[in-house]
């Protein structure tokens, strides 16, 4: 980019986070955690003695099994690839094999089998609602993404994700929005300046010249990433597009005020709308000509979705 205001690249900058780009390691430490509350009650101050005392007192260690994982309802599937690090943590010797054409990403009806698990009866046991409650979630931030993509039609706006997401799940949160079909907005703080109402209010420049000049200072400083700034009022427009930011982000207008933002801007910038987007209101912001749509709701409005592990 290197400091032109560039609003093609901006236009394409976002992403879809594929299962390759998370980092192993993360997913070891998520799925760790989740074992010790389980095994060890992590997160208490007292100690306890660890271990699955039900599985101990009923299962042989010799004992093998097979289950499958079935969709309760129709869903968008997500989270699949880590069933087998889910497993792997709980003990040696189990396989999980995907059932002939599902992957992450693909729409299921109602009882179709998602994955097979084989392997000790006992690690089978323990690991179960760790890998249930992976996949539930995951699949239902993925299904209720698909909805509101749904919602919005053969629209070219696209529909990107927020920050609004479960700490420390944000990477794997925001690959189920991928899965569902949405792209990827910044990951964090560290990968595109956005300047918000409260950067500018505690800068004192929320409008004119100050304004302006805020902009400018976060392109001199960061000139490789792209800039937006948020505004909620029409008349903030015309200093970010002076300033040359790359986004404008305009925060709860209303449809009428959108349409006038996106013909004030031209092709000068490009324009991300956000707040108040439902699946109700999808259809019509489609409709305007904005670049983006993003939308938190992907995330944290999002229903665990009912999967099953059923014992063969």
């Amino acid at each position: 980019m290197k400091n032109t205001p560039a609003p093609i690249a901006a236009r394409t900058s976002v992403r879809r986070l594929t299962w390759g780009d998370l980092d192993p390691a993360y997913l070891r430490q998520l799925i760790t955690l989740a074992r010790e509350e389980d095994l060890a009650g992590a997160g208490l101050s007292a100690t306890v003695t660890p271990g699955d005392v039900t599985t101990a007192a009923l299962i042989s260690d010799s004992a093998t099994a097979r289950a499958d994982f079935v969709a309760r309802r129709a869903l968008t599937v997500c989270g699949l690839p880590l069933l087998p690090l889910v497993f792997e943590a709980f003990g040696p010797g189990c396989g999980v094999t995907p059932a002939d054409g599902v992957n992450d990403g693909l729409a299921v009806e109602k009882n179709r089998v998602l994955a097979t698990v084989t392997g000790p009866t006992a690690t089978l046991l323990t690991a179960e609602r760790t890998a249930l409650n992976f996949l539930q979630k995951l699949s239902g931030i993925a299904t209720n993404t698909a909805r509101h993509v749904a919602a919005l039609g053969w629209s070219p706006t696209k529909l990107l994700d927020t920050r609004k997401t479960t700490p420390g799940f944000r990477m794997l949160e925001k690959y189920a929005v991928a899965c569902g079909g949405a792209w990827n907005h910044r990951l964090g703080l560290f990968d595109r300046v956005l300047i918000k109402d409260n950067h500018l209010a505690a800068a004192h420049a929320t409008a004119g010249e100050r304004l302006a000049a805020s902009v400018r200072q976060a392109r001199a400083r960061f000139p490789d990433l792209l800039v937006e700034c948020e505004v909620d009022a029409l008349e903030q427009i015309p200093p970010v597009l002076a300033a040359a930011a790359n986004v404008v982000l305009l925060d709860n207008f209303s449809p009428a005020e959108l349409v006038e933002a996106v013909a004030l801007i031209g092709r000068r910038a490009a324009t991300e709308a956000s707040g108040s987007v439902t699946l109700a209101t999808l259809p019509e912001l489609g409709r305007i000509g904005l670049d983006f749509i993003s939308c938190g709701a992907l995330v944290h409005q999002a229903a665990w979705v009912d999967i099953g592990l059923d014992w063969k």
